[in-house]
């Protein structure tokens, strides 16, 4: 099943909030989503998504051409920066909680990772996230208790893992 066109991926979040950040070229974002940069511990990107996703980011109109700057081993280097719709919707994602327990582990640790680079407050973030994951153990653990076989697996997989993930955040709230 295909994204909804107007959905963006953990790649090009990571690579929208990081340009947010600072203006960069897409080499330098390379290296910051390798394995070894410190957002890449996260959402970790070979070179080639990195520009797939600042194509689809540029696409869509939440980053834009700011200039360029000479390269050692190539051509010029096009620096990278959001729009003003590119900042708003970096801000916005932030301040919003997963929706689906699949995603902690990939999107609210890369919500939680900018906002700890951006010396923000993660309380907001984490009650909410919280607060919406709490709401589900109730009808999660009321199906997997009327539930058999597989089903009953899957649904005790989710419960725990929604319960983890409440655990985390209250962890991280103490």
């Amino acid at each position: 099943m295909p994204r909804p066109r107007d959905e963006l991926t953990a790649a090009e979040w990571a690579l929208l909030a990081l340009l947010s950040e600072r203006p960069a070229h897409g080499f330098a974002l390379a290296r910051d989503t390798s394995p070894e940069g410190q957002v890449g511990r996260v959402w970790a990107l070979r070179r080639p998504l990195v520009y797939r996703a600042l194509e689809t980011l540029e696409r869509m109109q939440l980053i834009r051409a700011a200039g360029t700057v000479p390269s050692h081993s190539g051509p010029q280097r096009t620096i990278l920066e959001p729009t003003p719709a590119g900042e708003r919707a970096v801000l916005t994602w932030l301040s919003e909680p997963v929706e689906h327990v699949r995603d902690a582990r990939s999107m609210l640790m890369l919500k939680l990772l900018f906002l700890s680079r951006r010396n923000a407050d993660a309380e907001p973030l984490l009650s909410a996230q919280r607060e919406h994951f709490l709401a589900h153990t109730g009808s999660l653990a009321s199906a997997a208790e009327h539930a058999e076989g597989f089903d009953r697996a899957l649904l005790l997989w989710r419960l725990e893992s929604t319960t983890a993930v409440i655990r985390f955040t209250e962890a991280m709230l103490a």
